[in-house]
């Protein structure tokens, strides 16, 4: 082979030159109850498909190659915002935009409207959608680390019936949950956050758009200088997003103060499992994330300072 064959046989690997994905039977149904028929049909053989944001690339890029796409874009009954009692419930439709414009994502839940404003471009938040950001299971999903911190549920369905799922069991490695493959992810219910919390997020990327290197998301309520509850989750640093808990009973009870905020980095630093890849090292990735955590303390302090 000669050098310029190599060098386009290597470029052809390293970009995405496929203008098609290989051939599929593309369904839309308009009903919850239609689409989890299709699935069992097709168990096996079908992805479920809700902006394609995430799935239309793997598949131009021959990562995925299913043989049948469900489409839950027609399904009105899946696309909402309902603020109830305890919380909030977001449906598997529900585009990203539509939560960046939502009163009580801005109101109740700072971090992860921080989170979902930074993902991508407005383009792409006008199809995306939260639930399909999990579903792809990035360890570097932008909106995972807030909803750790606020401890949301997914509910999946199939035929059978439905299943709660708390959203620290729902990731179980790179690209992967614990969905069974005839299940749908209907909806997210999101707690809504302590009464006097506070919630910031944080990513450091290559560009705007781009996906994290590392992103943060805390939860912090203190009382005379006394931390009473502390949440926190990282993106980018292990096979799945993380929650720290050991970081969290560390702080819990104890005064926001420089002796305490390095023990946390230091916890930090151990729970983490960052890798070396594309976007950045293991070395930048630990040294960042103590970091990202102190600022995004910082930025939750200063909410709580200025109420």
């Amino acid at each position: 082979m000669s050098r310029g064959e190599f060098m386009r046989a290597d470029y052809v690997n390293l970009v995405n030159t496929h203008i098609t994905p290989v051939g599929f039977t593309y369904h839309a149904p308009e009903s919850l109850e239609e689409a989890l028929k299709l699935l069992n049909e097709y168990r096996g053989q079908a992805r479920v498909l809700a902006g394609g944001t995430d799935l239309i690339v793997d598949m131009k890029l021959r990562r995925k190659e299913p043989k049948h796409i469900i489409s839950l874009t027609k399904i009105k009954e899946l696309n909402y915002i309902i603020e109830e009692d305890k919380g909030v419930r977001i449906g598997a439709a529900t585009k990203l935009r539509s939560l960046e414009k939502s009163r009580v994502v801005y109101e109740k839940f700072e971090a992860l409207y921080q989170a979902v404003n930074s993902i991508a471009s407005i383009q792409v938040r006008n199809m995306g959608t939260l639930v399909g950001n999990i579903c792809n299971a990035s360890p570097a999903a932008d909106s995972a680390p807030p909803l750790l911190i606020y401890e949301a549920i997914a509910t999946a369905q199939s035929l059978e019936g439905k299943r709660k799922i708390m959203i620290r069991d729902f990731f179980t490695g790179p690209g992967k949950t614990c969905l069974r493959d005839n299940e749908i992810v209907t909806e997210l219910f999101i707690p809504y956050p302590p009464r006097d919390s506070v919630s910031s997020f944080l990513k450091i990327s290559r560009v705007g758009m781009d996906l994290a290197k590392v992103n943060v998301a805390v939860l912090l309520k203190f009382n005379n200088n006394i931390i009473e509850d502390f949440r926190v989750a990282l993106g980018a640093v292990a096979p799945t997003p993380l929650r720290i808990y050991r970081a969290e009973e560390y702080l819990k009870n104890k005064p926001l103060n420089e002796e305490n905020l390095r023990k946390i980095e230091e916890i930090v630093v151990e729970e983490i499992k960052p890798i070396t890849d594309v976007r950045s090292t293991e070395w930048y990735r630990r040294e960042t994330s103590k970091i990202l955590l102190r600022d995004a303390i910082n930025i939750a302090v200063n909410k709580m300072v200025g109420r």
